[in-house]
């Protein structure tokens, strides 16, 4: 009589894959978390330079047109208020045009999980 292993019972092995899938499944949506949360950083971080930059900028461009207009006070100050005025509307739709670039181009929010998903789809089509 030989003895033979006991074959594994189909609900065990289905136990078995569904086990594995969801394992996937879990590592995939803790990719999603950890992309989410650097994404989150990021912005945060982009923002607050962003603002810092903006303030420091204006408040120098500011006191530069003071310091022209007082300087060109007795002979071209209409001229320097206008110079100062066009650098200043000529600058902030730059700024504009720049931020509109920036929002139409979007973001990589989730690419590598995205690519992830691919890949595991790819393997599964796969006949073994």
């Amino acid at each position: 009589m030989s003895m033979e292993e006991p074959r594994p019972r189909l609900s065990e092995s289905l136990h078995g894959i569904l086990d594995a899938g969801l394992a996937t499944v879990q590592t995939r949506l803790e990719l999603f978390a950890v992309e989410f949360q650097e994404e989150k950083l990021r912005l945060t971080g982009l923002a607050l330079n962003t603002v810092l930059a903006g303030l420091l900028l204006g408040f120098g461009l500011i006191f530069l047109m003071i310091f022209l207009t007082v300087l060109y006070w007795e002979e071209h100050r209409l001229l320097a208020l206008g110079i100062s005025t066009a650098v200043c509307l000529g600058g902030g739709l730059l700024a504009a045009s720049n931020a509109a670039r920036a929002f139409r181009s979007g973001t990589r929010l989730f690419a590598a999980s995205l690519a992830e998903f691919g890949r595991d789809r790819e393997a599964l089509r796969k006949p073994h």
